[in-house]
């Protein structure tokens, strides 16, 4: 059901050249190929960027993840993107629209995106998933949407220059330079990230002391092209977590690594736990 057409404007990520499609192999003009494999996607990861022998989130993060998101308590941030991208796409019957999820993770909320606006049956619309975690883009996989999924980097991004209408970045890794290179003039990238309280009961627990931390200033947005052009915040309390559910929250998220044993343990005895998660949306215009 993944997608590998030429409207994709992949590039071969060792010369940068436009791949194309030949059977189930891309193929760059001097001869470099990469197989899709056979659950629907594409590694496209030079080993020279790999700065670990498997980068990204582990496979028992994807799958705490996997849990945590299909049971539905993050579904408000996933409509609030929804609604976003509602607002700042303008489509049209007969203008291609390129949508990349950059650090796509699982795929929950492309995914998402593709099924509540229907994105996936409107045939001018190009949906590309893209993250460092090869256990996540395996996991997007089981969507079984028409997504071009990949495994790659956000700071060499595998697309064309100046071929991208919006980029979608969920809680992921950035830099305005890295965006910049394959928006269109005009495009938008959404940004979603943690606000000062987001999953603050969590962090009284496992943490000694608590540093509230605003969302990271946009520093050098407007040397490549960028503008804010909005910000707002989303707050709300998922349904109470039972056990498991605490635990995959650990274990999807830094926090299980930072914090010490004693946090970790005081953690892993909770039988439920009532959460506020706070999440700043901030939308970028790109000028070039």
């Amino acid at each position: 059901m993944a997608k590998f057409t030429s409207s994709a404007h992949l590039i071969c990520p060792l010369d940068q050249q436009s791949l194309t499609l030949e059977e189930r192999t891309l193929k760059c003009p001097s001869g470099h190929s990469f197989d899709i494999a056979k659950q629907g996607y594409v590694n496209l990861l030079p080993v020279q960027k790999k700065k670990s022998k498997d980068p990204g989130d582990s496979k028992e993060m994807i799958q705490a993840r996997q849990r945590f998101l299909q049971a539905g308590l993050y579904q408000p941030i996933s409509d609030r993107l929804n609604q976003l991208v509602s607002q700042q796409l303008t489509l049209s019957d007969n203008e291609p629209v390129t949508i990349l999820d950059a650090g796509c993770g699982e795929g929950y909320y492309l995914s998402r995106l593709a099924t509540e606006n229907n994105l996936t049956e409107q045939e001018q619309i190009e949906l590309l998933g893209v993250d460092i975690s090869k256990w996540g883009v395996q996991a997007a996989t089981r969507y079984q949407l028409p997504i071009t999924w990949i495994v790659g980097t956000n700071a060499q991004l595998p697309v064309e220059p100046a071929s991208v209408d919006l980029i979608i970045c969920m809680f992921g890794f950035w830099q305005p330079e890295w965006f910049a290179k394959v928006l269109k003039p005009g495009g938008k990238v959404i940004l979603a990230e943690p606000g000062v309280d987001h999953l603050i009961e969590l962090r009284e627990i496992i943490y000694k002391e608590v540093h509230r931390k605003d969302v990271p200033e946009l520093k050098g947005i407007e040397e490549v092209g960028f503008t804010l052009i909005d910000q707002q915040q989303l707050e709300f309390r998922p349904a109470t977590l039972n056990k498991e559910q605490v635990q995959d929250l650990l274990v999807m998220t830094p926090h299980l690594y930072r914090a010490n044993y004693e946090g970790k343990q005081s953690a892993q005895q909770l039988e439920q736990l009532n959460l506020t998660a706070q999440v700043v949306f901030r939308i970028l215009e790109f000028k070039a």
